[in-house]
């Protein structure tokens, strides 16, 4: 399990101009639906900023605490 705040955490260490939601969605806080917005995504396709959003949560993705994510990354021009 992780929390919304340490998830933001990891994203703030690559990107710390994101501003994040997380919301959980079974209820045991391991299937995310996590928004990022951020410039770090500027003339990025969508997998490339997929990718930067994973490489972030590198950490917790291995360990376990999280298990299943849905993404979505936008630039601040797209929000």
């Amino acid at each position: 399990m992780i929390t919304p705040a340490v998830l933001t955490d990891y994203i703030h260490k690559s990107m710390p101009d994101a501003v994040v939601t997380v919301t959980d969605r079974t209820g045991t806080m391991d299937h995310l639906k996590v928004v990022v917005v951020s410039d770090a995504f500027r003339g990025k396709n969508l997998l490339d900023r997929h990718r930067l959003i994973y490489a972030a949560l590198d950490v917790p993705m291995k360990d376990g605490r999280i298990h299943a994510l849905e993404l979505t990354a936008r630039t601040n021009d797209e929000n």
